[in-house]
């Protein structure tokens, strides 16, 4: 954890009205209300990473402990012309919430690290606000803090890599308003290339992305590679109205539904 912002959240825990509230110490942080719900789940969780344990391992224990979790769209608070909010509630999770809280636990032994890695897994430059927030699940390849490594292109000759303007809207407008256009290059395989071969070479705890095929977006959902003992599945906050929550499902037939992946490894 960068020490700036270890010293910029050395915060005193106060409990007003039933709800922890976390006040940083620099007031370019802001304050944290967190739910007693939440509150006891990161207990929870802090306490039970394993020493010694790898990352992927770490991943997939944290991971599961989101299972059932129902899923709530939209959860992060700020806009263009809203004053972005520092959220954490476990109470409900979108895909790409789901795994800014998995990520930044498996960086923390304690309440104040988490904190400050998720701000730093969320926002570039750990500066939180709308316009630096990581919008786009490449961010985390391409913005520091790098949170993983972009390596889909060695898992086969068979991906392709695309020039996309991400927030441009083939219509020539932006997904998000306040927020410049990006140009990059996105690599995915492609659905009927994810073969045995590219699975082979997964890891529990790869992030996955459900590679975009419209104009200005590089995924439209993210989730968690798990190898389990009856093959591989796709951890996910689904919206799906059959799912509505953070579930397991068999990986081959999530990415057939697919146009093909985007595959992150977390550094």
């Amino acid at each position: 954890m960068p020490r700036l912002f270890a010293r910029l959240l050395l915060a005193l825990l106060v409990l007003a009205g039933g709800t922890a509230v976390l006040s940083p110490a620099a007031s370019a942080v802001p304050a944290v209300t967190i739910d007693d719900a939440t509150s006891a789940k990161i207990d929870e969780l802090l306490a039970a990473r394993k020493s010694g344990a790898s990352k992927g391992e770490l991943v997939e224990a944290l991971s599961a402990r989101f299972l059932g979790t129902p899923y709530g769209a939209n959860m992060l608070v700020g806009s263009a012309t809203q004053p972005e909010q520092l959220v954490v509630d476990f109470r409900a999770v979108d895909c790409f919430t789901y795994l800014d809280y998995v990520d930044a636990l498996s960086r923390s032994g304690t309440r104040e690290e988490f904190l400050a890695t998720l701000i730093d897994t969320r926002y570039a430059g750990a500066q939180v606000d709308f316009a630096h927030r990581k919008h786009f699940f490449t961010d985390w390849a391409h913005t520091p803090r790098i949170a993983a490594a972009d390596i889909t292109a060695t898992l086969t000759p068979n991906a392709v890599t695309v020039a996309k303007a991400l927030n441009a809207k083939a219509d020539g407008g932006l997904y998000l308003p306040g927020i410049p256009v990006v140009n990059r290059d996105i690599t995915y395989i492609p659905s009927d290339a994810v073969d045995a071969g590219v699975i082979g070479q997964l890891r529990t705890g790869d992030y996955i992305g459900a590679y975009a095929d419209t104009p200005g977006l590089d995924v439209t959902h993210v989730g968690i590679f798990v190898q389990t003992p009856n093959g591989p599945v796709f951890r996910n906050a689904s919206s799906l109205a059959a799912n509505n929550k953070v579930v397991d499902e068999s990986f081959a037939d999530y990415v057939r539904s697919t146009p093909g992946i985007v595959v992150l490894r977390a550094s």
